[in-house]
């Protein structure tokens, strides 16, 4: 990621080569987001082809008590003597209501697919649009940036999956306002939980590089973020009492991979506005 640098070092570093229009740099800008589409479009149509294991082996293996997440849940409530860790009694009836449900939600079901398969190159392709505008310096320190942001998003998206998934669907699959009235969920409602579930703790994983740039341009500091903790960690556990079971174990295995993303974005935080106060002295 890019270091802070003093104005005078960076007034006397060269100026990125070849000023650009405004129409050169809109032209640059849709290079890259065609080649970003196409790579989506062409990951997504190899996950439509993939129909089976894309449906059957992914997106509905979280509601089968068969799923790894949920048998060691089993094994660990077993240990602890906390049954209620147990997701084996979620038995969600999933229909379809829709005369072209079934088809739409397998093309949207590609298209995120292929989202997610492509969102290292995304990224790549946003870091070349933007690398040509960064001084030589700031490119030195910014070579790691891609894979660092690539690997976060991932993280996330499997933490998402393999727990938060499997939690939340057993919450609001098993909730009951009447014992005489029964769950049967929607493929539309089951989709997009899901999906969005899975998104956002992709994008929320990115909150080291939000903090990193929002600290570099001096919006927040650590020490904003170091005085708000406790209210985060209030937040964080709130969230996590309100998708999983009624027991502390598992609010904690959702908890502490959330709070100790919090704390590095405050180490990242910190490590930034020191470098600028050393570049400033």
């Amino acid at each position: 990621m890019p270091e802070p640098v003093s104005s005078k070092k960076k007034a006397a570093d060269p100026e990125p080569a070849g000023e650009m229009s405004f129409w050169g740099h809109l032209d640059a800008l849709r290079g890259h987001l065609f080649r970003s589409a196409l790579a989506i479009i062409v990951l997504g149509i190899a996950a439509f082809i993939n129909r089976e294991f894309i449906f059957d082996t992914l997106i509905l293996a979280p509601k089968e008590p068969e799923f790894i997440t949920n048998r060691l849940l089993c094994k660990l409530g077993a240990w602890a003597n906390v049954p209620s860790l147990c997701l084996d009694n979620l038995n969600l009836q999933i229909i379809n209501i829709n005369l072209s449900g079934q088809f739409t939600t397998h093309m949207y079901i590609s298209m995120f697919a292929g989202l997610i398969a492509a969102a290292p190159y995304v990224i790549w392709e946003i870091w070349r649009f933007i690398k040509p505008a960064l001084y030589e310096n700031e490119r030195r320190h910014s070579r790691g940036a891609v894979w660092v942001m690539s690997l976060l998003f991932i993280l996330g998206v499997l933490f998402s999956y393999f727990l938060i998934v499997p939690l939340t669907l057993n919450f609001f699959g098993t909730y009951q306002v009447s014992e005489s009235i029964n769950n049967q969920i929607a493929l539309s409602s089951y989709i997009s939980t899901v999906v969005s579930v899975t998104f956002s703790l992709g994008v929320v994983f990115e909150l080291p590089v939000f903090v990193y740039f929002l600290t570099k341009v001096g919006i927040i500091t650590p020490e904003f973020l170091a005085r708000n903790r406790k209210y985060m960690l209030v937040i964080l556990l709130t969230i996590s009492a309100i998708i999983t079971p009624p027991d502390i174990i598992s609010q904690i295995l959702v908890c502490i991979p959330l709070y100790g993303l919090y704390e590095f974005s405050i180490l990242t935080a910190r490590r930034v506005a020191r470098k600028r106060r050393e570049a400033e002295e």
